[in-house]
């Protein structure tokens, strides 16, 4: 099995550079270390990270833990967090919480025994108090924030991404326009539907409570809740739907298809999030597209620059923008032609 030195030999250069280009390689010159990571490939070398690790103080991975990696947001968060990981040489641990305070304090308790040097979490609605376990541990919380004190935070314009999504619907002349929320203890789901109620209210239509209706960030929640509102009496069925996540949207889209309403003519939809299959289906949907991989990569970006550069002070907190893509799911409400008298 190759070693180090053999590594070093090959790169032609010292076994101290060549291990400072494999564990540290933002304190190598970007040609060296490239031939170094050549000549590691070549010889099949892995180098040993618990040892190096205990020799270091130091384990150099981090943990991360989404709420469900199966919808494409998160698996877009992780992507960004593990390639700005990767880049400054940390392991990043991938944890899935299922939206269960329960199973995030497993997961919690797992990475404790991993020593892990930080932690980017997309906390449940448990999260402040489960992160107390790890105290003296950085920690940055994505998308959502938990409240925990002195953590950073990065999230996206939740308020202005639902101002401009419900502001859109109403410039097209909808007036009765439905919510489908998210968990109302988790700080995205409450900041959409405060800016959506905000919005009517601003705009001087009443909001009512009876059109907004839970869909638990789930497509088959989304799907139940969509149901219920569209197959209201006609004079109180919406004609427009703001929903709060992209698989809340698929539930809803399902919904409209199962009751035969046409999209956008009998119905116009806004989803919160962009995706492959908002934009190819038929009609492509007009969203709220967050820099979703923007998210991850500042995520473990502000994560690594405390670990290397352990600040004190006020916790940072970070926002992105969102931005309202009009595609072909919205249009002016449907006015059922008069009958004709014979």
């Amino acid at each position: 099995m190759a070693s180090i030195q053999d590594v070093a030999q090959l790169a032609q250069v010292s076994t101290a550079t060549a291990s400072r280009a494999l564990s540290r390689p933002d304190m190598v010159a970007s040609s060296t270390r490239e031939r170094v990571l050549t000549a590691a490939r070549e010889l099949g070398y892995q180098p040993n990270v618990i040892a190096r690790s205990l020799r270091q103080g130091e384990t150099r991975t981090i943990g991360v833990i989404v709420t469900d990696i199966l919808n494409p947001f998160h698996a877009q968060l992780a992507k960004g967090i593990q390639d700005a990981a990767d880049r400054h040489g940390y392991t990043a641990f991938l944890f899935n919480s299922d939206e269960d305070p329960a199973k995030e304090r497993r997961a919690i308790d797992t990475l404790r025994g991993h020593l892990p040097q930080g932690l980017i979490i997309v906390p449940t609605s448990g999260a402040r108090e489960n992160l107390q376990a790890l105290s003296g541990v950085p920690i940055v919380e994505l998308d959502r924030m938990s409240g925990t004190p002195g953590v950073t935070t990065v999230t996206a314009d939740n308020s202005g991404g639902a101002t401009a999504a419900t502001r859109h619907l109403i410039s097209l002349g909808h007036t009765r326009i439905g919510m489908i929320v998210g968990q109302q203890d988790i700080s995205t789901a409450t900041q959409r539907h405060d800016a959506y109620r905000a919005a009517l209210e601003d705009a001087g239509l009443t909001y009512d409570p009876a059109l907004v209706l839970p869909g638990n960030h789930r497509e088959d929640d989304g799907h139940r809740a969509a149901l219920r509102l569209l197959t209201l009496p006609e004079h109180r069925r919406p004609t427009a739907l703001f929903i709060g996540n992209n698989e809340m949207t698929v539930g809803a889209v399902l919904a409209a298809r199962a009751l035969n309403l046409r999209i956008p003519e009998d119905l116009s939809i806004v989803g919160f999030d962009d995706s492959r299959w908002a934009q190819t289906m038929n009609p492509p949907l007009t969203v709220v597209a967050q820099p979703t991989y923007d998210l991850g990569t500042c995520a473990a970006e502000q994560l690594i620059a405390q670990l290397r550069h352990p600040r004190d002070g006020p916790p940072q907190h970070h926002q992105l923008s969102t931005t309202l893509i009009v595609r072909h799911s919205t249009s002016p409400p449907h006015t059922p032609a008069p009958a004709h008298s014979h």
